[in-house]
């Protein structure tokens, strides 16, 4: 299984949103950078990243359109 990123963030309110999104359309994702950002503490300095499937990759940018929340592509 090949995963691509969606979306890469220092806002700590996007990930958990987007993941919400995503598992209600059924698009399983997986979010990277956790521990690290951890390790930084409330600083912000590093993003996480949010991955899903490259084959769902386009059905997920959609869904995350459709509800309005913001990416860059």
């Amino acid at each position: 299984m090949v995963m691509e990123e969606l979306l890469r963030t220092n806002d700590i309110t996007l990930i958990p949103l987007a993941r919400a999104v995503l598992e209600d359309e059924g698009i399983d994702s997986f979010e990277l950078d956790v521990n690290m950002s951890i390790l930084e503490g409330s600083i912000g300095i590093l993003p996480r990243r949010l991955m899903v499937r490259s084959d769902e990759i386009d059905d997920a940018k959609r869904v995350l359109r459709e509800y309005g929340v913001r990416f860059e592509d």
